[in-house]
């Protein structure tokens, strides 16, 4: 069996399924979003085969075949995406630097030097009230009973360091 013997026999019809298939599953190779073309184009292409095939071994062979198609088609995007000429729309364009604002995590640089008490035992992490605020806070290495004042000595991103305050 040849695959051109297998595509000479279109029909108007199968030749629309094939088109619109291949059109929506390349939209959506290009614009993922919930996979409707997608996936609709996948049934179209599946209903194109299903219209043209004489025989399972054509229909076989025909789903073959478009599955090469679409792995070239991928294998182009793919590329396209690496070299960064895919669709603008896919691409972000603002930056997430602190000069715009952006903070990955809340800035509590505010609580150094503040003091508070421990709300529960730091072995070396735990529970502190600072002002009025409960947070999860550690120690250097040290244990520290409950109950006992503390005062911040150091932050680094959500990492609250505490010390006892008589140290």
């Amino acid at each position: 069996m040849d695959v051109l013997e297998v595509f000479t026999n279109l029909s108007t019809w199968s030749i629309i399924l094939f088109i619109l298939g291949f059109g929506l599953v390349i939209f959506e190779m290009f614009n993922p979003g919930f996979g409707v073309p997608g996936a609709l184009g996948i049934i179209l292409l599946i209903a194109g085969i299903l219209i043209t095939a004489e025989t399972v071994e054509q229909g076989l062979l025909m789903g073959l075949v478009i599955l090469v198609i679409l792995a070239v088609i991928l294998t182009i995007v793919l590329y396209s995406a690496s070299k960064g000429r895919l669709s603008k729309s896919l691409i972000l364009k603002d930056s997430t630097s602190k000069e715009s604002g952006f903070s990955g995590t809340e800035d509590l640089q505010y609580l150094l030097g503040k003091r508070g008490i421990t709300a529960t035992p730091l072995r070396p992490a735990g529970c502190a009230d600072l002002e009025g605020v409960r947070l999860d806070v550690v120690t250097r290495g040290e244990f520290v009973d409950k109950d006992v004042p503390v005062t911040v000595i150091e932050v680094e991103g959500n990492r609250i360091v505490v010390a006892p305050v008589n140290q």
